[in-house]
């Protein structure tokens, strides 16, 4: 069985749910994973702004706002009066339940609950559109599945108890349509996954049934080979290992959550990317098959700040880089490179929120220096060190960008190379001339 997972633009529209509709109604008994549709999250997080701020008006006007929208999606969407009635009277009964929140006082609880609405709402409305047509479907609600534990991550062995329990329950089903992004925590509270939740939904999911493949659909046609909006000449890139996924989502591809990789990983279930625009291209299949002697892309993280310390003392000085580390950890700021000399510790980050904090405190061990403005450009693919070659194209390509670091070696799937902003774009156009369009 395959679980499919349709974010928010998918289902942003009654148009939108019937073309996902048409996607997942081809005779395969499957999982289905939903998103609230595009904005709702938004706007649920705007109305617990409201109700924070002890304002019930304001809450109310976005409330009322927003049920007026979903009113006219279900107008479009609904054919029947029957399921047109049965749908509105939910929904209207969804708005009141998060109306009754202006009435009492708010805390974070209240507002992981308004939070899991948008999910509960769009699956009620896909479901309820694909019993209209006829098609054998349950809803089968995550809130009675998926759990994390103590330590807020996903409990494993629970939820693929609870998920059987709700699928034996229905056995003759083609479609089982559930909530992304939603759980209940140790406590039984309604939590949330956090954003990017949906795609991690799927993951463990996959994994809880071993499924055969785990699709996830966006409106972005797959990884690209570079940035199409920054490089002339870009291809989709159509096989990548989990490992240079991960790379990539972390160094700014922007449709796979980096956390979604992991439960697929372990389980050695395939990930495929798909395109709701393009539902008959191949997209972008994710496995832990490597494709060897080859590079696969190339991707950008902007807002890199470059911290060095340099000191004499440093030299063959044990317990120098657990100190500097540790400023760091006080400060909960993760380091995205770094690179060591023996008398010096260059590093970089992209949170600068305790960033004045850490220098003062590296300060008390030698010479900081800080570099705002940064990039790092990050090549990945098959990159082990005995693939002769490899580095030197990727250093030959940045031939003539001023580069700040280098770091290679510390996987085998990436080289990365940090460079100011003001060169990204030249630096993304020569690598990807000299790696893929020679």
């Amino acid at each position: 069985m395959k679980v499919l997972k349709f974010g928010g633009t998918s289902v942003g529209s009654a148009q939108r749910m019937k073309d996902v509709a048409k996607l997942i109604t081809d005779g395969e008994k499957k999982i289905v994973v939903l998103s609230a549709m595009s904005g709702t999250t938004n706007t649920l997080v705007e109305i617990s702004d409201y109700l924070y701020k002890k304002n019930p008006e304001g809450a109310n006007e976005i409330i009322n706002n927003l049920e007026a929208k979903y009113r006219r999606h279900i107008d479009e969407l609904y054919s029947t009066e029957e399921y047109k009635k049965k749908t509105l009277d939910f929904v209207r009964g969804e708005f009141d339940f998060i109306r009754s929140y202006t009435k009492d006082l708010f805390t974070l609880f209240e507002e992981k609950v308004i939070l899991a609405q948008g999910e509960i709402i769009s699956t009620n409305m896909v479901a309820n559109y694909l019993l209209e047509q006829g098609f054998n479907v349950v809803l089968i609600s995550a809130l009675e599945y998926m759990r994390t534990d103590k330590n807020a991550e996903p409990d494993p062995i629970y939820i693929k108890e609870k998920l059987k329990g709700q699928l034996e329950k229905y056995p003759d089903a083609d479609i089982y349509i559930t909530q992304g992004f939603i759980c209940r925590n140790a406590y039984g509270e309604i939590d949330n996954l956090q954003r990017g939740g949906s795609d991690y939904t799927a993951s463990l999911i996959g994994a809880a049934i071993n499924a055969s493949e785990i699709q996830i659909w966006t409106d972005i046609d797959g990884m690209h080979d570079n940035d199409p909006r920054v490089v002339d000449k870009t291809s989709p890139v159509r096989q990548l290992q989990f490992e240079e996924a991960a790379e990539l989502a972390y160094f700014g591809a922007k449709i796979l959550h980096p956390t979604c990789i992991q439960p697929a990983k372990y389980a050695n279930i395939p990930v495929r990317l798909l395109n709701t625009m393009e539902p008959s291209a191949p997209g972008t299949l994710i496995s832990n098959e490597t494709e060897h002697g080859k590079i696969k892309a190339v991707a950008a993280k902007d807002n890199i700040t470059a911290i060095k310390i340099k000191s004499s003392r440093m030299l063959l000085a044990h317990g120098f880089l657990r100190k500097v580390f540790e400023i760091f950890e006080s400060y909960q700021t993760s380091i995205d490179m770094i690179c060591t000399s023996e008398v010096g510790v260059s590093m970089s980050v992209d949170n600068t929120k305790h960033l004045q904090e850490i220098v003062n405190d590296l300060k008390k061990y030698g010479t900081v220096t800080v570099d705002h403005g940064m990039c790092i450009i990050c090549v990945v693919g098959d990159l082990t060190w005995e693939n002769v070659g490899f580095e030197t194209k990727a250093l030959y390509a940045m031939r003539e960008i001023p580069v700040r670091m280098i770091s290679y070696g510390g996987s085998n799937y990436n080289i990365s190379f940090l460079i100011k902003e003001e060169d990204k774009k030249r630096a993304l156009q020569s690598l990807s001339d000299t790696l893929f369009n020679h």
